[in-house]
């Protein structure tokens, strides 16, 4: 489940703490694994980073019920209880959070400027972590099933549908990759697409069709999520002929598409056409001293470990590009 709060915080939640910089040496926007890694290492370099949480803790990792690829934990960890560590540890080498959402920024400025719901940061430089959003169904028992049944992330929780009957969600290069990978686990992967042709690559194609663990449902919508305590179901519609229909699974894999959370920086920052922010090798954005980490700007994998990797990069790099400024 994720963590949630107000996303407008009270002026008690938004107020800075006494004694606050007034221009802050690092400000990370974003309060998932990206974001903590890279205020864990702002921390230890004696940056005294300042984090704006966002309206989810725990980002992506949060959404997940168990993570067993994330190392250090042999037995597994629930992604909440990731994020609340990372979290905890940012905040012992002294990284301050605020429970506050970024709302306007201008990287044309030196110090930059970050506007929140509550009161208006500069900062020498800023790291983005937001993330990225999967699109959703918004259909019946969606919300209710999250974490408990329904996925975005196959390399995340296939592991736990080992024998069992799944069901995808989507037709491009995600869902038929995804969709492949379950396949080495599950008994069955059902393959639902609202149209009669896939948008995935040929090859992809190719491969899902021939494997025989793989069924395709097409020109077909879900209508409802169905279950008590875990999905059991899915009730389906033919967008053609209108027949309603049930269909057993033990769990739904959804690939409909991600949102990177990056419209706040239109036109400050350089995005590629799908609206992720693009990086070179360490982290650097088009504009000196504003760096990126996670699924902002990493749409090829989106994993917790690897977010963690680019967030601490982030912020050795902000470490470096702050020692400069004073050389």
């Amino acid at each position: 489940m994720e963590l949630e709060f107000s996303l407008r915080p009270t002026a008690e939640e938004s107020a800075p703490e006494e004694g606050a910089p007034e221009v802050e040496n690092v400000v990370i926007l974003g309060g998932g694994i990206a974001g903590f890694t890279a205020a864990i290492y702002a921390g230890r370099s004696g940056l005294n980073p300042l984090v704006i949480v966002g309206n989810a803790l725990g980002g992506q990792a949060a959404m997940t019920e168990a993570m067993e690829n994330y190392p250090g934990f042999p037995d597994g960890i629930g992604g909440v209880d990731l994020a609340e560590l990372v979290q905890k540890q940012a905040v012992k080498f002294g990284a301050r959070l605020e429970h506050d959402l970024a709302i306007e920024v201008d990287f044309s400025v030196r110090p930059f400027v970050v506007k929140t719901y509550g009161r208006t940061i500069k900062a020498r430089t800023v790291i983005i972590a937001t993330g990225a959003t999967p699109r959703r169904l918004f259909v019946p028992g969606e919300d209710k099933f999250i974490g408990r049944g329904i996925s975005f992330c196959a390399t995340c929780d296939g592991y736990f549908y080992r024998d069992k009957t799944v069901a995808v969600i989507g037709g491009g290069n995600s869902a038929l990759d995804e969709g492949l990978y379950l396949a080495r686990l599950a008994k069955q992967v059902y393959v639902i697409h609202r149209r009669d042709q896939l948008r995935a690559e040929k090859i992809l194609q190719e491969r899902a069709f021939r494997n025989p663990k793989m069924s395709f449902i097409w020109n077909t919508v879900v209508e409802e999520v169905l279950g008590e305590d875990h999905v059991t179901g899915l009730k389906l519609r033919n967008v053609k002929t209108g027949e309603v229909s049930v269909l057993p699974v033990d769990g739904v894999f959804e690939y409909i598409g991600m949102q990177p959370n990056t419209e706040i920086f239109r036109g400050q920052i350089e995005l590629d056409a799908n609206g992720y922010i693009i990086t070179d090798k360490r982290q650097h954005t088009n504009i000196e001293g504003v760096f990126a980490a996670g699924d902002v700007q990493s749409p090829d994998f989106q994993q917790a470990v690897i977010a963690a990797g680019t967030g601490a990069a982030a912020a050795i790099e902000a470490e470096r590009y702050l020692a400069k400024l004073e050389e």
